[in-house]
């Protein structure tokens, strides 16, 4: 499953990202925080939630809306 960051930039294209690569990254850490973009599906995210509440950890995302505008948000995720 690949998922895409979020952006930096409005008009940049997303950088993406494997499930490999976030849980070597939540293996490191212990514990992360990533900002996914809103192209990403909301049915992945939630595949991307079973897998890490399959290993024991816990699992926090919401929207977060950065402007007035009904299409500006990301998904912010916790992994501890």
């Amino acid at each position: 499953m690949e998922l895409k960051l979020a952006r930096t930039e409005l008009e940049a294209k997303p950088k993406k990202i494997d499930l490999k690569k976030i849980t070597e990254m939540v293996e490191k850490n212990h514990s992360l925080i990533l900002y996914f973009d809103r192209e990403n599906s909301h049915k992945d995210l939630l595949n991307l939630q079973d897998h890490f509440e399959a290993q024991g950890k816990s699992f926090y995302m919401r929207e977060v809306k950065f402007s007035l505008s009904v299409s500006e948000y990301l998904y912010e995720v916790h992994i501890l």
